[in-house]
């Protein structure tokens, strides 16, 4: 019988602020994109797992959407996510952004009130901190919660981020892997389709047509000896939405399947016919029986 003595393996979260770079750094302890990144807060919707394998490690972390106060019911179903993620991580990661103007103490000590499980923090950004600046900032957050370790990285160059990797090892129980060792991701091809139109969508739209938007997968078709086709169904809440979305003689739209289509073939390794249809789903985020409809 295989034994797994001195192995280490557990669940991860990681968990922050709106765009303090949490999908950034999951990418960069990857070593591959599994999490779409824009310069957009809220970004993230749902918990992606990403798996990282080592010799004798495996960590499952859990990317999640950033924490805020919830303005409407897709926001809350989002906050239930990270609650979720907290009670099923070993370790926490908490990032925040060392950059930003004011530090957010309050906010560090309020999101990890009562979690009694070992929390690493992750200082961000630190590329653009002054120096002098660094040592106090540490200190003031050691107040703050009994961090077991406190690291300063830049997620974007990749510094430090081995670091952390090393830290959360240490912390991890001693157990067998929960995936087999080539795994990634337990995440189905579909998810990452969709959010690869979904990052598109962030990029090329102005503030309000990106987070009204929710991308279904309607059909996935491989075809050995030609291109897999993807039938892809954006959703918006309102037809002024619906216009803004396809553009003039289409052309916005088609920008979107161009670059998502790019990207897919890349993620796949293979090549794609991808079609892109915008419906409206009058006021969906708000509606809690439309947004379980559509797998939230």
């Amino acid at each position: 019988m295989e034994t797994f003595q001195g192995f280490k393996s557990g669940y991860v979260a990681i968990l922050g602020r709106p765009n303090v770079g949490k999908s950034t750094l999951l990418n960069q302890m990857l070593k591959m994109k599994l999490s779409i990144v824009t310069p957009k807060p809220q970004t993230t919707r749902k918990k992606v797992l990403g798996i990282l394998n080592g010799e004798n490690y495996q960590i499952v972390f859990i990317d999640t959407p950033g924490i805020i106060d919830p303005k409407y019911n897709l926001q809350k179903v989002m906050m239930k996510y990270v609650r979720h993620a907290i009670d099923d991580a070993d370790v926490v990661l908490y990032m925040v952004d060392a950059a930003a103007p004011r530090q957010q103490f309050d906010d560090v000590a309020s999101h990890l009130q009562g979690v009694e499980k070992p929390v690493v923090l992750v200082l961000n950004k630190v590329d653009l901190v002054k120096k002098d600046q660094l040592l106090p900032m540490i200190d003031a957050y050691r107040q703050v919660h009994d961090f077991k370790a406190i690291i300063p990285i830049s997620a974007l160059k990749g510094d430090g981020v081995d670091r952390v990797v090393e830290e959360l090892v240490k912390l991890l129980p001693e157990g067998h892997p929960y995936y087999p060792s080539d795994y990634v991701t337990p995440e189905q091809e579909r998810f990452f389709v969709a959010e690869i139109i979904r990052e598109k969508i962030f990029l090329l739209y102005g503030e309000e047509i990106p987070y009204s938007t929710h991308v279904e997968i309607e059909e996935f078709k491989e075809r050995p000896g030609h291109k897999d086709y993807i039938r892809a169904v954006i959703y918006v809440e309102k037809n002024s939405q619906k216009g803004i979305l396809i553009g003039k003689q289409g052309q916005a739209l088609k920008r979107v399947g161009q670059l998502a289509r790019e990207e897919i073939e890349a993620f796949l390794g293979r090549p794609v016919y991808l079609e892109l249809f915008v419906k409206v789903n009058e006021d969906w985020r708000k509606s809690d029986t439309k947004i379980r409809r559509l797998g939230y």
